[in-house]
């Protein structure tokens, strides 16, 4: 009964998107997230306010994937670092885990959307996880996935300013956005004084190809990233095509970003070219 009643809220939340007057990007995908949460190990929180705060997390980016099939997720605790298990649980539902504690809401929703986008990317429409092996330009799905956090952030401020999950939280929203601000204002996500963005790119994307997950790295990336997918959110559901193709592992980023725009339904491959004129190309 308790999650037939987080489904309501949240279908409504959804449909409440097209009457804001153009204060929210409208809606594609009203569909509430399927989330079920473990309980034990999170603390000092309840797993219906956690599975509440994860769906408001994960709608900001899901709405946009209209048309998207993906299975149920089912989230728990793990103490080393947040994860999108390779596996499926026994009963096919897709696996994350979470190491926020307590009430922590901004750090859950930050783990939650990035976890949240490597699963558009791997099981979106599929019943089998689709990268593998990993390929050197896996550095460009963990940058999106930053991307993701800090989208998820920023939106989510701006929706629990309007229509919070529940009445209490909408104090909250500022701190949201502050959760993100301060991690884009970090002196190590900034470029070298007198770099450009080119030429840093140049210089460390080999290292990025070898070691996918320097994050300092991925957030300088995400960083130009964002403004695209703020300015465009449906290009979310773009995500949901990122690895249907090549298993070429040492392919280039150039061919990487042919294939994923070749993949992508007509409308949001000039999307994908924007997003390849950030690494200077042409496609």
């Amino acid at each position: 009964m308790l999650i037939s009643r987080l489904s309501i809220n949240l279908a409504l939340f959804g449909a409440c998107l097209f009457f804001l007057d153009g204060a929210l990007p409208a809606a594609d995908n009203a569909r509430p997230l399927d989330i079920r949460v473990q309980a034990s190990g999170f603390g000092r929180v309840s797993s219906a306010d956690l599975t509440l705060l994860l769906q408001s997390a994960g709608s900001e980016v899901w709405r946009f994937c209209s048309s998207t099939h993906l299975a149920g997720i089912d989230v728990y605790y793990r103490s080393d670092h947040p994860q999108t298990d390779f596996k499926r649980t026994p009963t096919g539902r897709i696996a994350i885990g979470l190491s926020a504690r307590d009430t922590h809401w901004a750090q859950y929703s930050f783990q939650f959307a990035h976890e949240f986008c490597h699963t558009l990317a791997n099981y979106s429409n599929t019943q089998r996880l689709v990268r593998f092996p990993p390929q050197a330009n896996f550095w460009l799905e963990e940058t999106l996935c930053e991307t993701a956090s800090l989208f998820t952030l920023r939106a989510m401020s701006r929706t629990w300013e309007i229509i919070p999950p529940y009445p209490a939280w909408q104090d909250y929203a500022p701190w949201l956005n502050a959760y993100a601000q301060d991690r884009l204002a970090l002196p190590e996500h900034q470029l070298p004084a007198g770099q450009s963005f080119k030429n840093w790119f140049q210089e460390h994307q080999p290292a990025l190809r070898r070691n996918s997950t320097i994050r300092n790295w991925n957030t300088i990336v995400a960083i130009r990233l964002l403004p695209l997918f703020e300015a465009e959110p449906r290009a979310w559901k773009a995500v949901t095509f990122l690895n249907h193709g090549s298993t070429d592992t040492n392919d280039s980023l150039a061919h990487h970003l042919e294939e994923w725009q070749a993949r992508c339904p007509r409308e949001l491959r000039p999307f994908v070219r924007r997003l390849a004129a950030v690494f200077s190309i042409d496609l």
